[in-house]
């Protein structure tokens, strides 16, 4: 049987043709439709949305770093400055062999083998492209001998920058401060908008306390980039204009200090090869006049990146001269608080000017047999309050003492500023000690502890036991002391300044509670006694200030570094230099209207008079306008 091939429908397929036509042109017309819709919000209604997009990624913000602002003394002399100063850089792009670059810069002395591993993190932690700074200040040997040996050392140069210098280092040190790399701690407690570009901040001192006042204001520059992060030339005038603004920054305020850099070189001169504090004031403004800290250190190391080894030498130094010792070293203040504690019995009733007692040389709690010894063995024979501040007789304190009680006590020496930071304007202020029965209780956990006996009265009335006090502190007391009573704060900033306007602003004396104490005879008798420890005969200064060409007062102080066994008599010269006495003495003058007051401690110094005394005496003369006439 025959197969017969089917009839071709051509109708049918024509209409399965059309049909397939009409639906390729709406998907086309749709597809179409939505990408001519998109260029049209792309380019008309978001245009200036991406536009912007678009030269974000061609235009690369940079920060423009502003110059740190100057730090000046009293009399306008430059204490911290920015000096031009090349650095060497290394571009790791351009680098083939880093390891063997760096090495090769270490035997040229160009930089410290021991910090290779640091510039390798630096390194391996930023962009190829950007430099990393291997030194920060290049010696005009150093810029010679690198400029010579430049063609060995592809992708590494010396750039100009400003160092930040401190044109009298060691003298302003622990004053002034000084400014160091930023670390990961700086960059948390910091604005990083406001550090950009920036690689120092203030560390300690001024630099650090008056940070955002000296740092200034970013500033941003625009650069055209590609796709890489590389800056492009801006080679033509179009592209140049196509940029937008930059923005200047703003340099940082000059910084005027009440500090007189004449006091701070004697003082420093004075203190060399001693561990201790200097410091001076103005009793009627609070404007510390000086503030040394011995032994010191030079703040350009740290200004310029000193190596780990230096670091270290610095740090584990027995000596600590980083430590600040004017306002965080903590001292048995010693006989220095005796004028304080005199006006405390005056006024409690624990004594009166007539009283005298026998000084034998040493004093017992009644039913007991220690004694409490005087500083002279053979005794100051009899004495009143007068004799007692001018022979620094210690019996007649230690009988006031139990009258007067250790919690009055606390209430008058904290009046003149002892037990409590005094509030200067930089950090790191140690707050010191005046000790109470209160005190005692949340200070010791155990109930026999806790309890406050008389003999620790006794001990505590000639600035021992648990008593200390910062040399900051002493100066404030002694200003207290020189004004009768009006009390200021103490600050070393007196004025900052705008370097574009030259507009400054005058820190103003902040007044504090005056001490409250009610009889001027009680004043003159304190003050009298004080003059006669420095210009009567009988005064254990007199040999310091007796030829003085003007009135004065102070009072020396010593205090005990280790307990001497009751048998046994104190021998300087066969006891350990550490273990010997610290040396103390506080002052003012001119006696009747006082312009400065001094606190001088000398650490292990064995004798106020002998060794604190002459130093704040040079100090004074130096002020006061007789400097030649110093002992």
């Amino acid at each position: 049987m025959d197969l017969l091939s089917p009839i071709k429908d051509h109708h049918s397929e024509r209409r399965l043709f059309i049909a397939r036509v009409v639906l390729a042109a709406v998907v086309s017309t749709l597809l179409l439709g939505t990408v001519v819709a998109r260029l049209v919000q792309l380019q008309v209604f978001e245009y200036e949305v991406f536009a912007a997009q678009s030269q974000g990624n061609r235009v690369r913000i940079e920060a423009m770093p502003p110059i740190r602002g100057l730090v000046f003394d009293r009399k306008g002399r430059v204490q911290a400055e920015n000096l031009p100063a090349y650095q060497l850089e290394l571009f790791p792009e351009q680098v083939s062999d880093i390891d063997d670059t760096l090495q090769r810069l270490a035997n040229l002395d160009l930089i410290v083998a021991e910090d290779i591993p640091t510039y390798n993190e630096l390194i391996d932690n930023g962009p190829r492209f950007k430099p990393v700074t291997l030194n920060f200040r290049l010696s005009e040997e150093q810029i010679a001998n690198f400029a010579i040996q430049r063609p060995r050392f592809p992708g590494v140069d010396f750039q100009p920058r400003l160092v930040r210098h401190y044109p009298h280092g060691a003298a302003v040190a622990h004053a002034v401060g000084y400014v160091g790399g930023l670390s990961k701690s700086d960059l948390g407690r910091l604005d990083g908008s406001d550090y950009a570009g920036t690689s120092h901040t203030g560390k300690t001192g001024v630099e650090s306390s008056f940070e955002n006042d000296l740092h200034g204001d970013v500033g941003v520059q625009h650069v055209i980039s590609n796709a890489l992060g590389r800056q492009i030339p801006t080679d033509s005038r179009e592209m140049a204009d196509s940029l937008p603004t930059d923005e200047s920054p703003a340099p940082g305020h000059n910084v005027y200090l009440s500090l007189d850099l004449d006091l701070q070189l004697i003082a420093t001169r004075a203190m060399e090869g001693r561990r201790g504090a200097v410091v001076a004031l103005d009793p009627w403004t609070g404007e510390v006049l000086a503030l040394v800290s011995a032994p010191t250190f030079d703040p350009n190391l740290f200004a310029l990146g000193m190596s780990t080894k230096q670091f270290s030498g610095l740090q584990n130094d027995l000596t600590q001269p980083l430590f600040n010792r004017a306002i965080r070293g903590a001292y048995p203040p010693g006989s220095t608080i005796k004028p304080m504690l005199a006006l405390a019995a005056l006024e409690t009733g624990a004594t009166n000017l007539t009283r005298k007692t026998v000084c034998r040389g040493y004093f017992m709690l009644p039913n007991t047999t220690h004694r409490y010894r005087d500083w002279k063995p053979e005794g100051h024979g009899e004495v009143d309050l007068h004799d007692a501040l001018q022979q620094s007789c210690d019996v007649y304190f230690y009988e006031i003492s139990i009258d007067i009680g250790i919690d009055r006590m606390h209430y008058y020496l904290d009046q003149f500023g002892l037990g409590h930071k005094s509030g200067v304007d930089i950090s790191g202020e140690h707050a010191g000690l005046v000790p109470s029965k209160e005190w005692k209780r949340s200070a010791f956990r155990e109930r026999t502890d806790q309890r406050w006996y008389n003999g620790e009265t006794v001990i505590a009335s000639i600035g021992q036991g648990y008593m200390l006090a910062t040399p900051l502190q002493l100066a404030v007391a002694a200003g207290a002391l020189a004004t009768r009573g009006i009390r200021y704060e103490p600050h070393l900033v007196a004025a900052v300044e705008d370097p574009l306007t030259g507009e400054r602003s005058l820190v103003s004396p902040n007044r504090l509670e005056d001490v409250r104490i009610d009889s001027e005879e009680h004043w003159n008798a304190i003050i009298g006694g004080m003059h006669d420890v420095m210009q009567s005969v009988r005064g254990t200064a007199w040999a310091v200030g007796g030829n003085a060409p003007y009135q004065m007062a102070g009072k020396s102080g010593t205090a005990q570094v280790y307990s001497v066994a009751q048998e046994d008599e104190y021998d300087e010269d066969e006891i350990e230099e550490r273990l010997r006495d610290h040396a103390l003495f506080i002052s003012f003058a001119p006696l009747d209207n006082p312009r400065i007051a001094v606190a001088v401690v000398i650490e292990n110094g064995s004798s106020g008079s002998r060794v604190a005394a002459p130093i704040a005496r040079a100090i004074m003369d130096e002020y006061l306008g007789h400097g030649d006439d110093a002992p």
